[in-house]
């Protein structure tokens, strides 16, 4: 099964992001484009088992300006799906 997930765009500190064939309890990170690094919060768990579906990330203040990707790991912990590059200004 080939996982995917795509950012849409961002509005107001909300990212918005579609995903096909994620597991239930899969696991979305931001993650700092330039570190590697995923950022410890936001962290969302998929919940519907829906094979196609959308994401709402509130973004916290502590999320600072910079290039990022959303990745999603499934319950075992491999990545299975990165979206492009965004902005966050």
């Amino acid at each position: 099964m080939n996982s995917s997930i795509h950012f849409v765009e961002i509005d107001n500190r909300v990212i918005t992001a579609t995903y096909r064939n994620l597991m239930v309890k899969a696991k979305v990170v931001l993650v700092d484009q330039a570190s590697g690094q995923p950022l410890p919060d936001p962290v969302t768990t998929i919940s519907s088992p829906l094979p196609a579906s959308q994401l709402r990330i509130r973004l916290p203040d502590s999320v600072k300006a910079g290039l990022y990707v959303l990745q999603a790991f499934n319950a075992h912990g491999d990545k299975v799906a990165q979206s492009a590059a965004f902005e966050v200004s």
